[in-house]
């Protein structure tokens, strides 16, 4: 599918300021949105939204459906009268560049389960039949990630292939004793779900109002400690007490001599084209409910994927193995009708996943700082562009502009200034113009390059397990911005975002 020419920004939701120790959907978020219509910006894009586990990465939750709860706003919280103006106050914590995950959790699930409580003791019969019609609207989904984050909580957060074999397997009379015993803690996780998807799509509808489309980000994987392995073992590569048995990653490249060993469990793909990869059409049909547009991560991992033993430390005795390819994305296209995707299609290609990708129309994605390593032939050089594409400075897993440009080799420091014909001391400028002015029909930047920012400001660094996921700016980072400087390119380079 084609995009109109536009621009936009890259920034999760966690990066925004909020007094609760990370950044939620508030009315920080709202700020945010009112910055991109005011710089006729027309985009933005997050991180996937879903609950995190272990290390806070976005790539890693216990559900490919459902929503982070700690992203629910308290102070909206206050605003619908759930809660209390001095019990939001007593979980306040420094607004800083840094968010504070642990304080943050242990204060909000306290303000939760009071404002849980309020909503079921007093909702009126208009909201609880709201809640009933988005209950019955996600079925799909809520009622077993309800019992797994229960299960989960009564085990200890420990893998679910870890608990008494009775939760292990879902045993019908474990799971009726279960939903009779902890039913109140399994209606906090439905309201929790509610809330979160009514917070989100108050803000979309804003951000749709104002011009804005937002692009979110679905991983081709999902963690084994998730609802979905636990509730549809099924589909995934795992024995029948619910150990994997081939696990995902890449193999050893220029980068790893032993390659990246994801460990998330690999997709039976033969039993979900059985029935029509309804999973998977489940899955993208609530995406493009949330989302204007999808980035597709991994997609190579569609046309063939690497398959490890689940017994192996390495990823080196590994082989490929075809994926679904068209098949998969004609299904979704048949029951979904068209698809606004982008396909993260960098690494090493082939051209079986170049052809997956065309013949879907899929824009693929294209990073500057990736740009001068090589000779003039570099296919991330602006002049190698097709239009059906879109151009980034760096994404969530690179350094700042300038961060990467402080730390890279003199040659390619030396073939951006010189491509840029710049003296590099606004880098980050000097890329983003490339980016702008480039064929592409979508330019989308991270916020910390709009702001100047060097590597301290870094969201994420691959290959690391902690201390990542934690950047965020403050109310007067986003103030001083240049905005006419923003505003001015957007216009220069014909980046309204409307089509035609």
């Amino acid at each position: 599918m084609r995009f109109p020419r536009s621009c936009g920004t890259l920034v999760h939701p966690t990066s925004f300021p909020s007094r609760y120790g990370m950044g939620d959907l508030g009315r920080e978020a709202k700020t945010f949105i009112h910055f991109l219509a005011e710089t006729g910006q027309t985009i933005w894009q997050v991180l996937p939204l879903g609950p995190v586990g272990y290390g806070n990465s976005p790539y890693a939750s216990y559900s490919a459906f459902a929503g982070n709860h700690y992203l629910i706003s308290p102070d909206l919280l206050v605003d619908k009268g759930l809660l209390t103006p001095e019990e939001a106050e007593g979980a306040l914590l420094p607004v800083t560049t840094q968010a504070d995950y642990d304080a943050s959790y242990i204060n909000k699930d306290l303000l939760y389960r009071l404002a849980s409580e309020r909503f079921y003791a007093n909702a009126e019969k208009e909201e609880l039949k709201k809640l009933e019609t988005f209950k019955r609207s996600n079925s799909y989904w809520l009622d077993d990630y309800a019992l797994f984050i229960t299960c989960s909580g009564l085990h200890g957060r420990k893998p679910w292939n870890q608990w008494e074999s009775g939760y292990t397997l879902r045993k019908p009379g474990v799971m009726k004793k279960l939903k009779e015993k902890h039913a109140a803690e399994i209606e906090l996780q439905i309201w929790l779900q509610y809330e979160f998807f009514t917070q989100w799509y108050e803000l979309k509808e804003t951000a749709n109002r104002l011009g804005v489309r937002i692009v979110g980000d679905i991983p081709i994987f999902v963690d084994h400690n998730s609802a979905d392995v636990w509730a549809n073992p099924r589909y995934f590569e795992v024995d029948e007490k619910g150990n994997r048995t081939l696990v995902a990653g890449v193999p050893p490249d220029y980068f790893s001599e032993t390659g990246q060993l994801w460990g998330n469990p690999l997709y039976k793909w033969d039993v979900l084209e059985k029935d029509g990869f309804s999973w998977w059409v489940e899955r993208f049909r609530q995406m493009f409910d949330l989302f204007d547009a999808i980035r597709v991560d991994h997609f190579r991992g569609f046309d063939a994927y690497w398959e490890v033993s689940a017994h192996e430390k390495t990823a080196i005795k590994g082989t490929w193995v075809p994926g679904p390819g068209k098949k998969l994305f004609s299904a979704i296209k048949e029951k979904l009708g068209e698809l606004p995707i982008i396909a993260e299609d960098l690494g090493v290609m082939t051209p079986t996943v170049e052809e997956l990708r065309d013949s879907f129309n899929f824009p693929g994605m294209k990073i500057l700082q990736f740009a001068f390593d090589g000779d003039s032939k570099n296919s991330f050089l602006p002049h190698n562009y097709v239009q059906n594409c879109v151009v980034y400075t760096g994404t969530h897993d690179n350094d700042t502009t300038i961060g990467w440009y402080n730390s890279a080799p003199e040659i390619e420091r030396h073939r951006a200034r010189e491509y840029s014909q710049s003296d590099g001391r606004e880098i980050h400028w000097d890329l983003i113009r490339l980016g702008m002015f480039s064929v592409a029909d979508q330019a989308i930047f991270p916020l910390q390059d709009f702001m100047n920012l060097d590597a301290t400001h870094r969201m994420n660094i691959p290959g690391t397990a902690l201390g990542n996921w934690m950047w965020r700016y403050t109310p007067e980072m986003l103030e001083n911005m240049d905005k006419d400087r923003i505003r001015a390119m957007v216009s220069l380079a014909n980046r309204s975002g409307t089509a035609g």
